[in-house]
Parts: structure tokens; sequence; C-alpha cells
């Protein structure tokens, strides 16, 4: 019998810890929307949504009574957080989230995987570390400051139910035995 009552969860954790894959497949098992922040946030040609009509498509899309969200977009954490009832928190160590970013950036790169609304990863983009348009900056911007900030986000919300999976054969197996 499937003790599982979660019905709003919301899946966090670095760039490249695998966010979406994990929400998507816990969204399929339990037959749940999954809901990706990046989809709502970014528009064609690599620009940023306006806040309000992001904060608008996520509204809407947590309107729906049973759904998997990924991302850590601090501007909807009020909507989103207030509302859920369990955080998946993946809190992998770096070497593991930089390979897969690497990994991962030259997929989408060779293959030219659309992502969201038409949008690609491009090499001299992605080349450009220093620049704040790629991803690998972004990792090193952002993982050791969330590593010290979700905890004390997580604080703040006490309803929450959380779940804090260190390594991915972790969160895997959590899956599988669900």
């Amino acid at each position: 019998m499937n003790t599982f009552s979660y019905k709003r969860i919301i899946v966090i954790g670095t760039t490249s810890s695998g966010k979406s894959t994990l929400a998507k497949q816990l969204a399929e098992k339990m037959n749940f929307n999954f809901i990706d922040l990046d989809a709502l946030h970014w528009e064609p040609n690599w620009q940023e949504a306006e806040t309000d009509v992001f904060l608008a498509r996520v509204q809407k899309a947590i309107e729906a009574q049973a759904w998997v969200l990924a991302g850590n977009y601090s501007v909807t954490r009020n909507l989103t957080w207030n509302r859920a009832q369990l955080i998946i928190w993946l809190d992998y160590p770096f070497h593991i989230v930089f390979w897969r970013l690497l990994t991962r950036t030259i997929w989408r790169i060779t293959s030219q995987e659309e992502l969201w609304n038409g949008n690609r990863e491009r090499l001299s983009t992605q080349l450009k570390i220093w620049s704040q348009d790629s991803i690998i900056h972004w990792l090193f911007k952002t993982y050791w400051r969330r590593k010290r900030e979700t905890p004390i986000l997580l604080s703040q919300y006490k309803h929450l139910k959380v779940i804090h999976f260190k390594h991915p054969k972790e969160a895997q197996k959590w899956l599988e035995n669900l």
C-alpha cells in the first residue's frame, strides 16, 4: 500500500543536480502535473519573462490539485513554498553536479536540443565562463551560496516536510521504492 500522501511537491537544488529530471519522473509516477519553472521563465531568444508575467504563469500552474515543481526562483518562493507540502532537496557534491553540467551542456550543444521556447545552448556562450550568460559561471556563482542558504530558508517554512538527498543514488532508490 502506498502511503505517499503529498500532492504539492517542489524539487530544489543547484543547477545540474537533476531537479527537472527527478520532478518529471515523480510527476509521471504519481500522475501529477509537472511544472518546470525554467519553461515558465524563459521567453524566446533567452529573454527573461517580465516578473508579473512569470508570477502569473506560476500562479496558474500551481492551481492544480497535484503537482511536482522543479526550480529555485526566489521570486516565486512565497507562492510555491507556501502552497507546497514537500520539498525534495538535491544537495549533491560539487564534483557530481559539475560533471553533470559539463556532459549535459556538451550534449545540448552538439544535439541542438531545444530547451524552452526555441532556446538552445550555444558553445560561444558557455565557453565564456566569466560571462553571466554561461551556465558554468552560474554553477560557480550559486553552488556554495545555495548550500549555506537552503537550510535557513527551509527553517522559515515550518509546514514543509523536507527530504534531503546527498547523492543521486539516494534519490533514485527513493523514487524506485515509492
